[in-house]
Order: structure tokens, then C-alpha cells, then sequence
């Protein structure tokens, strides 16, 4: 099994950025496709961002393109998402997923579910 673990979530004011990032322990994450997810309060899980295993293929949700970047870092084991630019709309708990295959995850509704998740970080933007 792999255990994910996010991190770099917080408090930031409309504007601003934040990166997150999911360390992986229990397997290599270059095993597995990655991917971002987040979930507000009162409603659905939306896929935010996918990764493919060597790095060069990305997918984003609409809502989030041309602002948040994922990348990955296979000798750290460690998926990143860069978030810029951030509304109060942005605000929500993000996840960390790994899978096999990811095309679909950001797609409303998505396609396809990943193998694993982390427990989740808070990004709040407010002013």
C-alpha cells in the first residue's frame, strides 16, 4: 500500500500562492499516475490536476488551469501543486491520490478512481 501525506496548506489572502505537496511512503510513486483533488464544504470531490508517471503528461480542470501547476519529483518520492493567483472560491480540503490511471480524474463527473489518498490539507483564501 502507499501512505500519502499532504502538507503546505493554509491561510493566504486573494492573489496569493501556496504549494502543497504529498510525500509518499510504503511504494515509489514513479509507480503511479498522481494526481490533486479538493472538496469544499457541502460539496463534490473535484479533480484539480493529474500527473503521469514519467512526469510529462499533465491534465487540469478547468477551473483551475493556466493557475495551479502539478509536478513530481520521483527521487523524493513527492507530488507538488502549485497554486497562484488564489480566490475564496479556491478555499477547501486538498487531496493527494495515486492510481493507475488518472485521464480521467479531472473530468466532471470523474472518470476512474484512484488506489490511494492522503488525508487532505486546508487551503483557506480569505481576506
Amino acid at each position: 500500500d502507499v501512505q500519502l501525506v499532504e502538507s503546505g496548506g493554509g491561510f493566504v489572502q486573494p492573489g496569493g500562492s501556496l504549494r502543497l505537496a504529498c510525500n509518499a511512503s510504503g511504494d515509489f510513486i514513479r509507480n503511479y499516475c498522481m494526481g490533486w483533488f479538493r472538496q469544499a464544504p457541502g460539496k463534490e470531490r473535484e479533480g484539480l490536476a493529474s500527473i503521469y508517471t514519467g512526469g510529462g503528461y499533465t491534465n487540469y480542470a478547468d477551473s483551475v488551469k493556466g493557475r495551479f501547476t502539478i509536478s513530481r519529483d520521483n527521487g523524493q518520492n513527492t507530488v507538488y501543486l502549485q497554486m497562484t493567483n488564489l480566490t475564496p472560491e479556491d478555499t477547501a480540503m486538498y487531496y493527494c491520490a495515486a492510481g493507475t490511471f488518472c485521464t480521467g480524474w479531472i473530468r466532471s463527473p470523474p472518470i476512474g478512481r484512484p488506489l490511494y489518498w492522503g488525508q487532505g490539507t486546508q487551503v483557506t483564501v480569505s481576506t
